[in-house]
């Protein structure tokens, strides 16, 4: 696991966080029943380090924003959280949530109304996707589901970081703060680059472990770190960025 056993253990091991930010806090709200990003990568790391005897080096964290047109609360939520990490030495990288196209049920006795003004009526349920810009308008008798949000770049800037600095020598140890199993791909380029540079690299994943949780393993090839409640109860940031009045 990690690759490590093949080549001379440093003595001080340096330890690079990876944080997968939306990842983390979905498992810690099935797991722990925590409804907000409440945990500080910081003390995280920290903890994994001391327990494991490593050395923190690096913490770098990952999100995806969400649009204030669709979710004022969450990207408020995170502008707020993200400019606390940024005056400490969490290195921030975080790009706008991409949205899947909106779906709409049109239901019995529905009208669409084209842009020419043209009007049909849908004699029977019937469900349609349409993109946002279309044109098209609907009547009263249709159910809509929100816009649903996904990370696009994120983990693909995530996984190119993990490998970019291995090659640089940045690290003995990657600890991935996700179950997100995309990133075995890397963890494989990892251990490919350890093999060229013959030098040890151990390789780690960190995620909420509990009675509760959907996903009881780590990514794939990774040495598994299971942080129960207590562990990651003692890792919460205290301050709060939700506002209620948005």
């Amino acid at each position: 696991m990690g690759q490590e056993q093949d080549f001379p253990e440093p003595k001080e091991k340096r330890a690079t966080a990876f944080f997968d930010g939306q990842n983390l806090y979905r498992h810690a709200k099935t797991t722990f029943g925590h409804h907000h990003p409440n945990y500080d990568p910081l003390k995280l790391h920290a903890a994994v380090c001391k327990k494991k005897g490593w050395q923190p080096s690096a913490v770098r964290f990952y999100t995806g924003i969400p649009n204030p047109k669709y979710d004022r609360f969450w990207h408020g939520y995170w502008v707020r959280r993200l400019l606390g990490m940024s005056r400490t030495d969490i290195h921030v990288t975080n790009l706008p949530l991409g949205y899947r196209q909106e779906n709409a049920v049109l239901l019995d006795g529905a009208t669409i109304i084209f842009p020419d003004d043209r009007q049909v009526i849908i004699p029977e349920d019937s469900g349609v996707t349409l993109p946002d810009d279309s044109g098209i308008a609907f009547s009263d008798n249709v159910k809509r589901t929100k816009h649903i949000p996904s990370e696009k770049g994120i983990d693909i800037r995530l996984a190119l970081d993990a490998v970019r600095l291995a090659r640089q020598r940045k690290y003995d140890v990657a600890v991935f703060f996700s179950q997100d199993q995309d990133f075995a791909q890397a963890v494989e380029e990892i251990k490919d680059i350890a093999q060229e540079q013959k030098r040890w690299i151990k390789l780690v994943c960190a995620f909420p472990y509990g009675p509760s949780a959907s996903i009881k393993k780590g990514i794939r090839d990774c040495e598994p770190f299971r942080m129960d409640e207590a562990f990651y109860n003692a890792c919460l940031d205290p301050r709060d960025y939700r506002l209620t009045n948005q």
